[in-house]
């Protein structure tokens, strides 16, 4: 039996400088977990979808709280906490679920996206192990998260096609950050990957994939055996974005990576040159003012850090006559 807690058939949100926010599922949109009960078929508002969970209050399923989010991401004030318990069984089904499904009318499923999610559990009502999770996947399942499944069920495991491409242990206390990149042109997808504040990077390369969405939307779901004592989880930093993936977390922030060094020695020998010439004139000779000269226009030119070891003194190019 499985368990479910956030599906990608609809998915999550983007970055905004190094490419363009496709859907944001920030959180501050909601003041209290009530405002997600706002949604139905005929007011469909807000940034998720709600109809897929237990008879119970929105409350039992669902809480809202600054400490429910990951510190590193600035972007949101508050975090999620999803849970999933024996009254969360929905439409019959023998599987309990939490679901919510990004509302949106941007078509999430062309191009090349990057679905945005991360996810933390704590030693208080954790996850079992022993039972199958599906975590932040797509309705077709070509893609996604699970917990409890072999061949160690006590890692996060990320699938593609229903193989393991990679896993990490679920440690508790530790924010898990994620981006899956979808090209739908080609039919591929990759992982990037990070903890707590540290950068993506990408942890496998795309692999082929049926790539192929049954809705527009993405989804996020969990869900969880009848029967089987509560859990929780908890989700921060949402979005689908396109264009260039950054590097760091949150929606608006961007890793600003600087051009290339260009080779400046022929550029510097030359000035060097003039330089020179001008302080000839002046009956000066001074190299190590000239270099420091020198130095000084290099760095307020491209404004880099230039590693000053590499700005030789004057007298490098030339002797003092």
């Amino acid at each position: 039996m499985m368990l479910g807690l956030l599906g990608f058939a609809s998915l999550f949100a983007g970055l905004a400088r190094a490419g363009t926010t496709v859907w944001s599922g920030n959180f501050d949109y909601y003041s209290t977990v009530a405002d997600f009960d706002k949604w139905s078929w005929s007011n469909q508002v807000g940034e998720y979808q709600w109809y897929i969970h237990g008879s119970g209050p929105t409350s039992d399923y669902l809480a809202l709280d600054p400490s429910f989010k990951n510190p590193a991401i600035t972007s949101e004030s508050k975090g999620l906490k999803v849970t999933i318990s024996a009254n969360a069984t929905w439409n019959g089904q023998t599987m309990e679920r939490t679901e919510l499904i990004p509302q949106t009318t941007a078509n999430l499923g062309t191009g090349t996206l990057y679905y945005h999610f991360s996810v933390k559990r704590t030693d208080t009502n954790p996850p079992d192990s022993t039972l199958e999770h599906q975590v932040l996947f797509f309705e077709s399942h070509f893609t996604e998260l699970k917990y409890g499944v072999g061949p160690t069920p006590t890692d996060l495991q990320w699938m593609v096609s229903g193989a393991r491409q990679w896993g990490t242990p679920f440690t508790a206390d530790t924010w898990f950050n994620f981006a899956y990149e979808i090209n739908f042109s080609a039919s591929t997808v990759g992982l990037w990957a990070s903890t707590g504040a540290s950068p993506l990077t990408k942890v496998v390369n795309n692999v082929s994939a049926s790539t192929s969405t049954t809705r527009r939307l993405p989804r996020r779901c969990l869900a969880h055996r009848a029967g089987q004592p509560a859990e929780d989880w908890y989700i921060s930093g949402v979005y689908v974005e396109s264009g260039r993936l950054p590097l760091l977390l949150g929606p608006g922030i961007a890793l600003a990576l600087a051009p290339p060094a260009r080779p400046y020695r022929r550029l510097r020998a030359r000035r060097v040159r003039l330089l020179w010439r001008r302080r000839r004139r002046a009956r000066l000779c001074d190299a190590d003012t000239v270099g420091t000269v020198w130095r000084n226009r290099l760095v307020r030119r491209d404004r880099l850090c230039f590693r000053y070891e590499m700005c030789r003194p004057l007298d490098y190019y030339y002797q003092c006559q």
